[in-house]
């Protein structure tokens, strides 16, 4: 029987137990693949708390022009769940949104979703082991586990500069496009030169009437191989599944040999990153050939040390006579336009944030309040002791509370390698939990303390601090000084550990110790 959750309140039980024995908060992809793997393993009662109005996190709000994957198409969706329709090997981003409803649709999850509804704060009862979760309307509902699914791409970051909010035209950030304004005829500013620049300044070109591109620190970027799938191979892949298969493994292998090799063990292995910097300084070479404009387009730091890009355009955007590259600092933004360090005020109808988004930073991971045993705030303790997690999912004093993309956790591959590990690490808990009549699980002192410490001596290696990252201005780096947003590790590495993690690294407690007794395998409610 499949439980039904009524998408106008959350339903509150009257029988003494948890309104729900899993939470999950956000329905984006880490929300979706936690929901379909509670499922598969028979935790019918949870449910999906998402605060917008629909599904598909990232790929829900960021719809501005041009937007796509920057990990092919075939490694960037989930393993057991393959998607032979990809219209090119880079999908652009309202493929990704309608992969998100498919799987939503496939594996029965609408159910399970409460839409437009925010939670404002969570706090663990340490008598009664589960957790109390408060919305933004005021209303509270309890549950035994609570995994939190918020992605760290989520909030905006506006950009630290004195006038913004002064603009009396039209402001855009990339993250919340707006799409009843045409800019067509309009003199633009976009500020930012990371991966969503990237992909945006060529697509609106062509449209607008003049184009300042304001540039802090360059990127490095390479060659796109993308290419439109052609009908023929999309129906091969729909009757010979192993087909896709072979050609995942093989993206999935390249990515992995940039991202562990070049970026993990850089320090062994300095001549691949060496390599990939001089193809995409070649690939510059010939899209620019003015020496200047060359010149400020080149980073001055090693390639990985922020997240680097693919296109076959914007390098030669920039050769456009309607276009310029402006890397004087902006001193100001006024009511009708920009004033560079250099005095020159450049007028202009649109401004463009391409501003990225908070990371790991207080307010945003995560982005309410968390309230374990003994009172301790999480967010405010990674804020002041740095960000550490064990695996990237679970911490001390902080009883059955797991997080999707927690600090060391993502390999740096594909999203959705890091979503199935941890979905993964979360069901061996929960299994071990009902197997057990457990009510409480929490990790240990000691193997979080072990798993902390090895990811410091682990990114001693990487690229991080051993190719010039100082003039990065990355957002990998956080106000520690660490890098807590990848794992030093291989994706391989990362997915033998969440199948093989010691379940001796986790106290489990509570009053039964028959799985009949326990309330994960409670008949389930309709409502």
């Amino acid at each position: 029987m499949t439980a039904v959750i009524d998408p106008n309140r959350l339903v509150p039980r009257s029988d003494g137990l948890p309104d729900y024995q899993v939470a999950v908060v956000g329905a984006g992809f880490g929300g979706i693949g936690m929901g379909i793997k509670l499922k598969e393993a028979g935790f019918h009662d949870f449910v999906m708390i998402e605060q917008a109005a629909d599904i598909g996190g990232t790929w829900r709000d960021n719809t501005y022009p041009g937007v796509a994957v920057d990990v092919s198409s075939f490694t960037y969706s989930f393993s057991f769940e393959p998607n032979p329709d990809w219209s090119r090997a880079y999908a652009p981003g309202r493929e990704l949104k309608a992969y998100a409803d498919h799987c939503v649709d496939k594996y029965g999850l609408r159910a399970h979703i409460v839409l437009n509804t925010e939670v404002a704060a969570a706090e663990f009862d340490e008598k009664a082991h589960l957790w109390r979760v408060t919305l933004a309307d005021g209303r509270v509902f309890t549950a035994r586990f609570v995994v939190a699914a918020v992605g760290v791409l989520t909030q905006p970051k506006p950009p630290d500069i004195p006038g913004v909010g002064d603009f009396a035209g039209k402001t855009i950030h990339t993250a919340r496009w707006a799409h009843d304004y045409d800019l067509t005829g309009k003199r633009v500013a976009v500020i930012g030169t990371g991966a969503t620049s990237v992909q945006l300044v060529p697509a609106i070109a062509d449209r607008v009437e003049h184009l300042d591109v304001y540039q802090r620190t360059p990127i490095w970027v390479a060659p796109k191989p993308d290419a439109t799938i052609p009908a023929a191979v999309r129906s091969l892949f729909r009757r010979v599944p192993a087909a896709q298969l072979g050609t995942r493994m093989m993206t999935t292998a390249l990515t992995e040999t940039v991202m562990t090799l070049g970026i993990v063990h850089n320090k062994q292995l300095p001549l691949l990153v060496k390599g990939i910097e001089q193809i995409c300084l070649r690939h510059l070479h010939r899209q620019v050939p003015d020496p200047v404009l060359r010149a400020k387009l080149t980073p001055q730091y090693g390639f990985g040390c922020k997240r680097p890009s693919f296109s076959n355009d914007y390098f030669r955007t920039f050769t456009r006579a309607h276009v310029d590259l402006i890397t004087e600092g902006i001193e100001r933004v006024t009511e009708n336009g920009i004033v560079t360090r250099d005095g020159v005020h450049r007028e202009i109808d649109t401004l463009i944030l391409a501003t990225g988004f908070k990371v790991f930073e207080f307010g945003n991971t995560p982005p309410f309040p968390i309230h374990g045993r003994d009172g301790i705030e999480l967010g405010a303790w990674w804020d002041e002791q740095r960000y550490q997690a064990y695996q990237g999912i679970t911490m001390p004093k902080f009883p059955n509370a797991f997080t999707i993309a927690g600090p060391y956790g993502f390999t740096g591959g594909s999203y959705f390698q890091l979503i199935e590990n941890q979905s993964r690490h979360v069901i061996r808990c929960l299994e071990q939990a009902r197997s057990t009549g457990a009510t409480f699980l929490e990790v240990k002192q000691a193997a979080h303390q072990r798993y902390f410490d090895w990811a410091l001596r682990r990114v001693r290696d990487g690229v991080f601090y051993n190719n010039h990252c100082g003039a990065a201005h990355s957002y990998y780096f956080d106000k520690h000084g660490d890098t807590p947003i990848l794992r030093p590790s291989s994706a391989v590495e990362a997915w033998w550990d969440s199948r093989t993690f010691s379940l001796r690294d986790y106290e489990f407690r509570g009053a039964g110790t028959k799985a009949a007794a326990h309330p994960l395998v409670a008949k389930e409610r309709v409502s």
